[in-house]
């Protein structure tokens, strides 16, 4: 079913070049120094949530990661990604839904987001999102999640995000999830803007 997110990054995606959107990265260094910061084997399970066609999946590949997901509301993110990708494309399992819809046919050792979890702005969203996470992670997973600090923009693509400090953050998932480490970061847009990130790790308990 299309809905106006849906649509919204269907044309974002499909009008604009990789390096034409705020969030592009030649290599995500930060994502990847997390990743590489968790006591996980090279056969864990790991989906990129929002992955779009970010360059995370190329850098787990090179790493020599086998069970790599991502998952992304836009099919043409995907097709794009799947494209750069060439054959290594077969190495992956894609998936084309809206997170907070998401049944995660497997369990998951690490799930990461950058800059998805912020674009939920209802607390019915952003409960759905939660609860998501919670039941895909394995018990003693990781999750790895960045978003727009209190520093950062509210806005980005023309919509409305929300904001996390690193408090926010962690009281947000502190039910199911103890905090390991949480850090600011300025990431410089392919504009020559910059945009005030927090991102946080956390283990399933």
């Amino acid at each position: 079913m299309s809905t106006p997110e849906k649509q919204h990054w269907e044309n974002v995606y499909g009008t604009k070049a990789e390096d034409d959107v705020s969030w592009f990265q030649t290599y995500p260094k930060t994502s990847m120094d997390f990743v590489a910061s968790l006591p996980v084997d090279l056969s864990a399970n790991i989906i990129d949530i929002g992955g779009g066609d970010s360059r995370l999946v190329d850098a787990l590949l090179d790493k020599g990661y086998q069970n790599i997901w991502v998952l992304d509301i836009s099919a043409a993110s995907i097709e794009k990604a799947q494209k750069r990708l060439g054959a290594d494309a077969s190495k992956v399992h894609w998936i084309v839904s809206d997170v907070t819809e998401f049944v995660p046919p497997v369990k998951y050792h690490v799930w990461h987001d950058r800059a998805a979890f912020h674009f939920l702005t209802t607390e019915e969203k952003i409960a759905s999102y939660v609860s998501i996470a919670e039941n895909a992670i394995h018990p003693g997973g990781y999750l790895v999640l960045s978003t727009f600090s209190e520093n950062g923009p509210t806005k980005c693509s023309g919509l409305e995000i929300r904001q996390y400090s690193e408090a926010s953050m962690v009281a947000r998932f502190a039910a199911s999830f103890e905090k390991l480490r949480c850090i600011t970061e300025d990431h410089q847009t392919p504009f020559g803007t910059t945009q005030n990130f927090t991102f946080c790790s956390f283990r399933r308990i």
